[in-house]
């Protein structure tokens, strides 16, 4: 009799114990979510790239919080950052499939911009002075800052 009872507490216990390892399994934290806050880049010379960056995109030179010689930071439209930093004499090299995107508010306005300074953007194959028009609808073109970034400008609004 003793030995049923010990059996039936030990089972009692392993079903406990499954219960509680099942609960916790279901009780995992829900995975994380992630956006945007800001994007860095190498570059050769932080003045010539700032000078792009705000001439060409029109982006607002923000405080350098870092306040590392060296490092400049600008604010998108919707808050993002993007911080120039020149600290590297590493070679950068990079290829049009590693871009970053931009949609302008007003395309044509942009693209004015493009040809009154001189800027020299193509289609996505790479012809120069053409606008690509996606499957969407939505017109494209690629161009690049004074260290060779590959920046896409859309009409995705």
């Amino acid at each position: 009799m003793k030995a049923f009872r010990l059996t039936k507490s030990l089972v009692a216990l392993l079903l406990s114990l499954v219960t509680i390892l099942t609960s916790l399994n279901t009780r995992a934290e829900p995975a994380p979510e992630f956006q945007l806050d800001h994007v860095a880049l190498s570059v050769a010379d932080v003045d010539a790239s700032a000078e792009f960056y705000h001439n060409i995109l029109g982006l607002e030179e923000i405080n350098n919080r870092t306040q590392i010689a060296g490092i400049r930071w600008f604010r998108f439209f919707d808050g993002r950052e993007l911080h120039l930093i020149s600290l590297l004499n590493d070679e950068v090299k990079v290829n049009k499939a590693v871009h970053f995107a931009l949609t302008a508010t007003n395309f044509d306005a942009f693209i004015d911009r493009l040809d009154a300074n001189g800027i020299v953007y193509s289609d996505w194959p790479g012809e120069e002075g053409r606008i690509n028009q996606r499957a969407d609808g939505v017109q494209q073109v690629f161009i690049q800052d004074p260290d060779g970034y590959w920046i896409e400008v859309n009409s995705a609004r």
